[in-house]
């Protein structure tokens, strides 16, 4: 046993004298029949001192020394001075050192701004105007950001004032132009349309296209063909509500339509958003899903002009049909009868508008109040 350990031992003492040479230069495989091949070859001599080496050292890597902050510090970029940039600087210097990025002396880069806003260019007021950045391991992500907040502290309150003014006077003319436009489309589909024969009131179609643009900008529209309007400056025995075919530009009902029973007798003049005070609400709805009620076929209506009629669903309003409303009694009685604050149709027509403009589609109720017009966030939206 003894023996076949000790002829063991000897042929991998000697396969290893064999292998570390390629081992240890570095190649990925042996040649040493090549060299012996080769006469004027000679096969150098390893000690057992190398070998021991190679055994208790099997890899050896070798790693650049530095020290992680010069690294990290290197490849944090110098702090953008907008002051420094409006300024007149002739040479801008930074020294990089193993733990510290170094920007341009404060008092030397401010001292032009400082110079013309009349403040002293003191070492203070500079130092108090810059933000140091500090790049070390422990606060990499922080010095990358420092470069931003230093460029947002030292921006100065007109430079700030003057691009906000400038923002807001675009944006305003973008506003305008928009609304010009809009009523443009106005004059030009009423006029078109011939609609003041039929006696609607032309500021009735200017607010109503207004709001019916806006509306659609909301995504609050999904019957985009259909606009009816309640023109409720108009006398109640006046034909005063009309459904427009947007599309084809075509009027497809004009007939009566009733006011609240406390909004007026032949005309509406109040108007009010509180349940129980059966009135007639001002401004926009947007349909929603039909119902069969005490009224028959009914259409529920969802207020959508804050502050103005948006307790309609709260306060039941619907578009109805009701026998008050129409010619024969307007035979009888001279006048035609009011609701509770709903806009009640003639009961043989009310089928048909309901159905042509159930399911998203948009109803304006009109008057020419002052303070619903000019605070109405749909038609000003």
């Amino acid at each position: 046993m003894r023996l076949l350990t000790n002829l063991l031992f000897k042929v991998t003492l000697s396969s290893m004298v064999l292998t570390a040479p390629a081992m240890i230069t570095g190649r990925a495989k042996y040649d040493g029949d090549s060299r012996l091949k080769a006469k004027a070859a000679v096969l150098p001599f390893y000690s057992s001192a190398v070998i021991v080496k190679f055994i208790e050292h099997p890899s050896l890597t070798a790693v650049p020394t530095y020290t992680v902050e010069e690294n990290v510090a290197a490849s944090v970029p110098a702090p953008v001075n907008i002051a420094a940039a409006l300024a007149p600087v002739s040479s801008v210097t930074a020294s990089t050192s193993a733990s510290t990025v170094t920007a341009p002396s404060p008092a030397t880069v401010l001292a032009p701004v400082l110079a013309n806003t009349g403040a002293a260019a003191t070492p203070g007021a500079a130092e108090n105007a810059m933000v140091g950045v500090h790049a070390t391991k422990a606060s990499a992500s922080t010095a990358d950001a420092a470069p931003a907040n230093t460029a947002s502290a030292i921006i100065p309150a007109a430079v700030e004032k003057e691009a906000f003014d400038n923002g807001v006077a675009s944006s305003a003319a973008a506003k305008a132009a928009e609304l010009r436009m809009v009523i443009n489309q106005a004059v030009t589909i009423y006029s078109n349309m011939k609609l003041v024969n039929q006696g609607l009131d032309e500021k009735a179609f200017e607010y109503a296209w207004r709001g019916y643009h806006n509306l659609l900008k909301k995504g609050l529209i999904h019957k985009r063909m259909v606009l009816s309007i309640c023109d409720f400056s108009q006398s109640c025995c006046s034909k005063r509500m009309y459904v427009i075919d947007v599309q084809h530009r075509k009027l497809l009902y004009r007939t009566y339509v009733a006011h609240g029973q406390n909004s007026g007798e032949e005309y509406a003049t109040s108007f009010s958003n509180e349940p129980e005070s059966f009135k007639s609400s001002l401004g926009f709805y947007v349909t929603d899903r039909i119902y069969y009620g005490r009224n028959g076929l009914s259409l529920r209506l969802n207020g959508v002009d804050s502050g103005y009629n948006d307790l309609a669903l709260k306060r039941k309003i619907v578009l109805h049909g009701s026998t008050y409303v129409g010619d024969k009694y307007m035979e009888n009685f001279g006048t035609l009868g009011t609701s509770l604050g709903c806009p009640a149709l003639p009961s043989a027509l009310s089928s048909r508008i309901i159905r042509a403009v159930k399911n998203g589609s948009c109803l304006f109720i009109y008057h020419p109040t002052q303070q619903y017009l000019e605070n109405s966030p749909i038609i000003n939206g």
